[in-house]
C-alpha cells in the first residue's frame, strides 16, 4: 500500500471534506473526474481509506467533559486481556482504548456530561471482567484535537 503526491493530496482533501463531490475532488487535486475517482475507490479497497464520517460537537450535544482513565488488571494473560477488550467495547463512553506498556495495561478516553455522569460510567468500567484498578484524571481544557493524520 503505497501512496504518491496525488494520492496524498486525495487524502488532505478528503480529511478536510469526506463530503466532497468526485467532481469538486477532482478539480482539487488536478484529475480527470474517472482518474481520481478509480484512484479514491483504489485506497478504500486497500484499507487506506477506511470509513467516512461526521465529527460531531461533543459540547453541543451536552458531553463536556474527557476523562482519561488508566486501567490496570488483575493478571496480564492473554486470555484476561481478551475478556477485558471485548467488554469495554461494549461501554458506549469510550471514545478510545489503547494497550499500554508501562504501569498501566490499558489506557481509555472517555466522554460524559458531568462528575455525576462519570460516577455512572466508573462503576462500569470497574466492573469489567479482570479489573483490579482504575486512575482517572478529567481534562481541563482541549489544545489540539486533530483529525487529520500527517501524510
Amino acid at each position: 500500500m503505497q501512496t504518491d503526491k496525488i494520492d496524498r493530496a486525495i487524502l488532505t482533501q478528503l480529511q478536510d471534506d469526506g463530503k466532497l463531490s468526485n467532481v469538486d475532488l477532482s478539480n482539487l487535486v488536478g484529475l480527470s473526474e474517472s482518474a481520481c475517482l478509480r484512484r479514491v475507490k483504489r485506497m478504500e479497497t486497500e484499507g487506506i481509506i477506511t470509513q467516512y464520517t461526521a465529527i460531531v460537537s461533543a459540547k453541543t450535544i451536552g458531553l463536556t467533559s474527557s476523562v482519561f482513565i488508566r486501567v490496570s488488571l488483575q493478571s496480564q494473560q492473554e486470555e484476561k486481556l481478551k475478556r477485558f477488550e471485548q467488554a469495554v467495547q461494549n461501554v458506549r463512553e469510550v471514545m478510545e482504548c489503547y494497550l499500554m506498556s508501562g504501569e498501566v495495561d490499558y489506557m481509555l478516553r472517555v466522554i460524559v456530561r458531568d462528575g455525576q455522569d462519570y460516577e455512572r460510567v466508573h462503576n462500569i468500567l470497574t466492573a469489567l471482567p479482570e479489573v483490579a484498578r482504575v486512575h482517572s484524571s478529567f481534562a481541563l481544557r482541549n489544545v489540539i484535537r486533530r483529525t487529520h493524520l500527517p501524510l
